[in-house]
Parts: C-alpha cells; structure tokens; sequence
C-alpha cells in the first residue's frame, strides 16, 4: 500500500491536489467525531479543486455559483470512485463525505455543522493554513481551492502540515464582506453570512411562506410574480445557491 498510488490516482480523477491525514491528527472544535461516519476510520484521503478564475472574479453571481456547482459534480463522482477503488485496491472500507449537502438538519446542527469539516481535514492533510478568513490558504492555489474527503480504514499517516504563514493579515476579506460576518478574528458568524450568501435559502422560504399564508388574494397573486419568489422556486428544484464569493475572490493569496 502506497499514499503516492492513492495520491497519483486521486490526481488521474481530476483533483489538483490530494493530501493525507491520520484520523488523530484531525481536529475540529464543532463537527462529530471521525468515528459517527465510519467507526473503523484511521485515515482521511482529501482531495482539492481549484476554482475556476474568471468564474470566481465574474460580477454575475450565477456565473460563479455555476462553476461550484460543476465542482460538486465531478468531486461527488469521484469520491464514490476513489472509495470505490480503495476498497477494491486495498481491501479497505471507505466512506465519502459530503461536499456541500445532504446536511444534517437535525439538532443541534440544523444544517449549520457538517459530519465532517473540510477545512480543518485539509490543514490535517498538509493542504494549507487557516486565513483570517477562516477559509483554507493553499501554498500554490491559495483560497481558490474547494476541498472533499474519503474516511477509510486504511492506516496512512499525515503528510507533512504547512508551516509558512500564508495570510498576510491585509484585511481585505473582513473589509468586502457584505454581512460583516468576519469582525470577529477566528469567527466566522454563521447567520450573518448565510442571509447575504444565501438569500434564497430555506429561511427566505419560510418567511416567504407565511407572508403568503397571511395575504389578501390579490396580494398573493402578486407575490408569485414577484422575483424573490421566483428565485425560490428555483432554488427549490437546483438547491442551495450561493450569491456571494467575495471573501474568496479578494483574497491575493495565491494569485
């Protein structure tokens, strides 16, 4: 068993980066254990796409969220075909892991904590360093990386963690954010950037809903032509869409 045969694979797929790391050297403050999605898990596989450039820098939203969206397509394929293949490699169970949704609503999640966190798992796997944007900061890619992982029973150790300190604190990221949701160093208000960055998400909905419940008819049969609606009725059917990129697109690490 070699990580650079599971790495030089990983790349065959797609990914531009993938990084290892040993389920003890991952650690995250909020999400469960390793253990809730695979009880067996020594090791995490991460891999890493680079966003697209000229979607990512485009003014037109839809545009950038088109070309994330065709991240989470290859990513989810290729996370069934690298467990797929680990466990017919290496006799090994493996378990993908979410890029984006499905969430767990339940509580005390509601859809605001993942099974497992991408970020933390890829500074555990060498990929890169917290930025005061709380996102990761990749050596080469900078932040324009969008990360997924494979839990497996295989036991792999941690590649080496980045040591040089990436950000340099320039505060460009705090100072574009539209929902202030960076004040806090090492905070990252979840609510706060969810309104801006979601606005058609499942909160809309429901506020949408019960104005609707509550209105005249001819008030209702103005509503159902109004945009907002429209665009949650899109949001529906395409899922969670996201509005804003700004921390990701100002940010000068790795460009």
């Amino acid at each position: 068993m070699s990580k650079e045969e599971i790495r030089k694979y990983g790349l065959e797929l797609g990914a531009d980066v993938v990084g290892f790391a040993a389920a003890g050297d991952y650690k995250s403050p909020r999400t469960p254990e390793l253990t809730a999605v695979l009880p067996s898990v020594k090791s995490v596989v991460v891999l890493g796409y680079r966003e697209v450039d000229g979607s990512l820098d485009s003014p037109n939203p839809r545009t950038s969220m088109t070309e994330r969206f065709g991240i989470m397509d290859v990513a989810q394929k290729n996370n069934y075909l690298m467990a797929r293949w680990l466990e017919n490699r290496f006799r090994a169970k493996a378990a993908a892991v979410a890029l984006s949704y499905p969430l767990n609503m339940g509580a005390p999640y509601f859809g605001l904590v993942a099974d497992v966190s991408l970020r933390h798992a890829a500074v555990a796997a060498g990929l890169g360093v917290f930025g005061r944007h709380n996102l990761v900061i990749h050596p080469k890619f900078g932040t324009r990386l969008i990360f997924t992982a494979i839990l497996t029973d295989l036991p792999l150790s941690s590649d080496p963690p980045v040591t040089e300190e990436l950000c340099n604190d320039c505060g460009l990221c705090v100072d574009i954010c539209p929902a202030k949701a960076l004040e806090t160093e090492g905070r990252t208000e979840n609510m706060k950037c969810l309104r801006v960055s979601q606005p058609y998400g499942i909160g809309s909905a429901i506020g949408f809903l019960r104005k609707l419940a509550g209105a005249a008819p001819e008030e209702q049969k103005a509503m159902f032509m109004d945009p907002r609606f429209l665009s949650l009725y899109q949001a529906s059917f395409i899922g969670f869409q996201y509005e804003c990129f700004r921390c990701l697109a100002v940010c000068p690490a790795g460009r």
